[in-house]
């Protein structure tokens, strides 16, 4: 008994004497730092640790929600889209950027906390943290050397996404794969070509970005005629027919502006080509192209404005039998 009061008389926490006094338990009382204060230290930093976890998770759960207005986490940043977008569509952009923002702020602060949270468990338990983190400063060079790709992808994930040069959704071109953006991640972002197959393309691998989601598309219809065909009457029948197109469903959903008669594109020995674009909303291009190539296809025939016939054939009043 006198040998444990005199160890807990030079125990600064005051647990030893503490314990002792409760127990009357010398092995009890001068074990009592490992067995009670410790575990209690620890079993406190745990506790501190997940309840800042969940306060900065609420948080940064409460920025990224939209409420009908522009999520406050994405004020800061550039906006992508104008007016030249629905609200509807431009809502959905802003919500699914907010939400990959918001999930990476939350790994991150996940990270951080428990990092600090592990240094200050070690330190309970009397580690020397000194030698640890200069071993740890070696290694991370090390590593540094070897994964340089790794870290290139992750500070390019890093930048796309708080300049938001793509988001799901997006069509978009990226050099060595096209298609439609499935996930973006900060070290991989995956695309889905016209012909279903996925691509994984590494962040640090992208050197440029061609996105055609972005405020606006624009639908390009290319118009082959013949020559003997009058050029004015069948831009004219064009502008007509496809402008009215544009105000009936299923268009006018996605027509944000009436479609524009550039005029002729292009003359070869067969073949004059007019162009006509149209303004569209992002990624409906290509099915815009198709309704309006067939209600000009109709209109011409009932306008007898001719196609133009393949080369090396004659035309039927030329007096040659086809």
């Amino acid at each position: 008994m006198q040998l444990a009061q005199s160890q807990c008389s030079d125990d600064s926490s005051q647990w030893c004497r503490t314990i002792l006094d409760w127990t009357n338990n010398p092995w009890l009382a001068n074990y009592s730092k490992l067995l009670i204060a410790t575990p209690l230290k620890v079993l406190s930093i745990i506790v501190l640790a997940f309840l800042v976890r969940y306060a900065l998770h609420k948080i940064i759960t409460k920025l990224s929600r939209t409420n009908g207005q522009p999520p406050r986490l994405l004020q800061p940043l550039r906006e992508r889209n104008g007016d030249s977008v629905s609200g509807e569509t431009l809502a959905e952009q802003r919500s699914q950027r907010a939400r990959t923002l918001g999930s990476v702020l939350k790994s991150i602060v996940s990270f951080v906390i428990f990092g600090f949270a592990a240094i200050y468990i070690l330190q309970e338990f009397g580690v020397n943290l000194g030698p640890l983190i200069a071993s740890a400063g070696v290694v991370g060079v090390a590593l540094g050397f070897g994964a340089q790709n790794l870290v290139r992808d992750f500070l390019s994930g890093m930048f796309m996404m708080v300049e938001d040069q793509y988001g799901v959704g997006d069509w978009v071109d990226l050099g060595e794969a096209t298609g439609t953006v499935e996930t973006v991640g900060l070290r991989v972002t995956t695309l889905r070509d016209v012909n279903g197959t996925v691509w994984y393309v590494r962040n640090g691998e992208i050197l440029r970005v061609g996105n055609s989601s972005q405020g606006y598309a624009v639908a390009v219809v290319d118009l082959p005629i013949a020559h003997s065909s009058d050029v004015r009457r069948a831009q004219e029948v064009a502008e007509a027919v496809s402008g009215t197109a544009a105000q009936c469903e299923p268009l006018s959903k996605d027509v944000l502006a009436k479609p524009e008669m550039l005029g002729i594109n292009q003359i070869t020995s067969d073949t004059i080509t007019l162009r006509l674009t149209a303004k569209v909303r992002p990624g409906q291009q290509w099915a815009v192209q198709r309704l309006l190539r067939a209600e000009i296809k109709r209109a011409y025939d009932e306008a007898d404005i001719k196609p133009p016939y393949p080369a090396g054939r004659l035309m039927p009043d030329s007096g040659e039998q086809q």
